[in-house]
């Protein structure tokens, strides 16, 4: 028996959009003699659709494209959709209105309908905002030419409470387990699963266990694309019944592979094995790039514009665009003030000539003499100071917005992690944009990626990348005369942000006490900054974007002393 996944590309909301691609699929499959075709998690919606569940009427429209989609399908292919169902309970004993569910389709009709049993509420996650869990295994029999077998279906977070591999379960049920006691051949998973660096090594060890523990082949479908912050990287995985891996489908691209069910060994046979991705930064590399291309395609724009000063976060996110939009498709935009240094201008400059991009100047001297202009009576007999340096950033956040409204273009900011970690960043200044491109990027990992994309041949001019970073507000102006060095504020970040580790804990680890109080202090004070930027890629499991919760008036990691 033929088995296909479609590794779909969804586009939230557009219900027509996604039905197409799934039919587009299955007929495809059914060309090569598929007999089951696989697609991901609420497939026929997009995922997540947060709030539209709350509208009725999306939920109405889902369920009749589903029947369009049933009577249109290939009649010798069974298909599994995802989608939302109503729950015919809903408010009795407090149960919510909806499912997370999955419909076998075949013969034109809707056969059966699956719900996830395990809801994940952490980070990005709140499907018990929305959804009732489900309360039984779900299976079906397939047929093919007077043989047949039992298959388990499971949806997305079903798969990760193996206690065995995790040392613990965060869930009562094991879904696997039961599926297992029901005597299935086959356990099959349909997964809209976010990216961050390395998870799929994990996904893919906790697959193979899963596989060996249980002696079950497992095949795991991946939603691709990305969808507002969040980055699907697909990579859609099959493992025999020994652990073994017999399919990798591509990463961070739409795809369809075929496997084989072989009936008298009761597993599946080798298939296509795409490599995995070389290192972490080509990685991130891929997901940023498709997370550009992905935003701005599903928001409607086709051009992007970014300020470029020289420094090396500017650099990497120009570099990015050109590979998501092309190179005709971003406007470089330099607008040099009266502090920032001719190596600047002309590492920029350096950097539209490497990518090929167009680019405008725009000085901003005389608009900073009419705002100290206007500002003089109110600030006479006060020294220069941050206010002051700000104003730069907002008159370059205005002329850039301006350039954004006036021709339509996506804005794209170009703040890292870091820097958005301790406010190093301007609101209506630097922090202007529709999307945040590496805002989940710390500063030593822009670096790396930068000598990465430097590898065979020179895309970030080199200055750029060797040159201490400035933001260029005041003479002579270094981030180090504000900030620890880099190597120091990410580490230090890093267990603040992802290991939730105490000043003590950090100190203990070798950190200097007065830094770690200092940058706990500004991680705190800059809530309120975050809160207001725009949406930014996430690429690791702690992003300051919708997993974010950190309450802004709060005196934990910043207590009044």
């Amino acid at each position: 028996m033929k088995i296909a996944i479609a590794q779909l590309n969804p586009i939230i909301g557009d219900l027509k959009h996604n039905a197409t691609e799934i039919l587009a699929a299955a007929e495809i499959a059914a060309k090569q003699g598929t007999r089951l075709l696989l697609t991901p998690e609420l497939s026929l919606c997009g995922y997540p659709p947060r709030d539209l569940l709350l509208y009725p009427g999306f939920v109405e429209l889902m369920l009749a494209e589903l029947e369009n989609l049933a009577a249109k399908l290939p009649k010798k292919i069974a298909v599994l959709v995802g989608i939302v169902d109503p729950n015919p309970q809903a408010g009795e004993m407090g149960q919510k209105p909806l499912f997370n569910s999955i419909a076998f389709l075949e013969n034109g009709q809707i056969k059966q309908i699956f719900h996830k049993r395990l809801l994940p509420t952490y980070d990005v996650f709140d499907e018990d905002r929305y959804f009732e869990p489900g309360r039984e295994s779900n299976t079906f029999i397939l047929g093919e030419n007077g043989q047949e077998i039992r298959v388990g279906v499971t949806i997305c977070e079903d798969l990760w409470n193996d206690e065995e591999f995790w040392g613990k379960r965060s869930y009562e049920q094991n879904p696997l387990q039961d599926l297992v006691v029901a005597g299935v051949d086959l356990i099959v998973n349909l997964s809209a699963s976010p990216y961050s660096v390395s998870k799929q090594k994990l996904r893919e060890a906790m697959l193979g266990h899963a596989a060996r523990r249980y002696q079950k082949a497992i095949i795991y479908t991946n939603q691709v694309g990305a969808n507002d912050d969040l980055i699907f990287d697909g990579s859609s995985v099959a493992f025999n019944q020994v652990g073994e891996l017999v399919l990798r489908a591509v990463s961070f691209a739409k795809d369809l592979q075929i496997i084989e069910w072989d009936y008298e060994k009761k597993d599946l046979l080798s298939a296509t094995i795409t490599p995995a991705q070389e290192s972490e930064e080509e990685e991130i590399w891929s997901a940023l790039v498709m997370g550009v291309r992905d935003y701005a395609a599903k928001c409607g724009f086709r051009q992007v514009v970014i300020g470029l000063s020289g420094g090396i976060d500017s650099a990497l996110v120009a570099a990015i665009a050109v590979a998501a939009m092309g190179v005709k498709n971003v406007l470089g935009v330099l607008m040099p003030s009266p502090y920032s240094s001719e190596h600047s201008l002309a590492d920029a400059q350096a950097l539209v000539n490497n990518l090929g991009i167009e680019s405008q100047k725009l000085p901003i001297g005389e608009i900073m003499k009419t705002y100290d202009r206007t500002l003089e009576p109110l600030f006479a007999g006060s020294e220069f100071g941050v206010a002051e340096e700000n104003i730069q950033s907002r008159i370059r956040g205005n002329l850039l917005m301006a350039i954004a409204n006036k021709f339509g273009h996506l804005l794209l900011s170009t703040g890292n992690k870091s820097e958005i970690a301790v406010g190093y960043c301007t609101l209506y200044g630097d922090m202007s944009g529709g999307l945040a491109a590496i805002a989940d990027v710390p500063k030593t990992r822009v670096y790396s990626l930068c000598r990465w994309l430097n590898r065979s041949r020179e895309v970030i001019p080199e200055n750029i990348i060797n040159k201490p970073p400035s933001a260029e507000l005041k003479p002579d102006q270094l981030d180090q005369d504000s900030l620890p060095p880099y190597h120091i504020l990410d580490d230090i970040l890093y267990r603040i942000i992802h290991k939730h580790e105490s000043s003590a804990q950090i100190s203990a680890a070798g950190h200097n006490r007065e830094i770690v109080a200092k940058v706990m202090k500004l991680v705190a004070r800059a809530e309120f900054k975050r809160r207001q930027a725009p949406p930014g890629l996430k690429i690791t499991d702690r992003a300051f974007g919708t997993g974010w919760r950190m309450p802004i008036a709060s005196q934990w990691l910043n207590p009044r002393s």
